[in-house]
């Protein structure tokens, strides 16, 4: 037991000491707003314009023309995958048959 006291001292000596500097530390200071401060005036509603107006109907023509593009690739997406699913109903035909004969 006497051989443990001097390592108890050099252990604990350290740590406590630690201890002391972490709570000796000043906290974060905050900082308020004062309350006479005036606030920063923002508008509340932007207002469009008449080049906003144009560039927007110009925007939804663009869009409905998309629209139009991307519907006539589907149309066509879809024939293909039609016509793939024949294909390949009638290659299942030829194998049926190829392994009758």
């Amino acid at each position: 037991m006497n051989n443990l006291r001097p390592l108890l001292a050099v252990l604990l000596i350290p740590a406590a000491s630690l201890n002391l500097t972490v709570k000796a530390q000043a906290p974060t200071p905050i900082i308020v707003q004062a309350a006479g401060a005036a606030p920063i005036a923002t508008s509340s509603k932007p207002t469009m314009t008449v080049a906003d107006n144009q560039s927007a109907s110009q925007a939804i023509t663009l869009l409905e023309k998309l629209k139009a593009a991307n519907e006539e690739v589907l149309a066509k997406q879809k024939a293909t995958l039609e016509r793939l699913d024949e294909l390949q109903q009638n290659a299942e035909q030829l194998k049926i048959f190829a392994n009758r004969g």
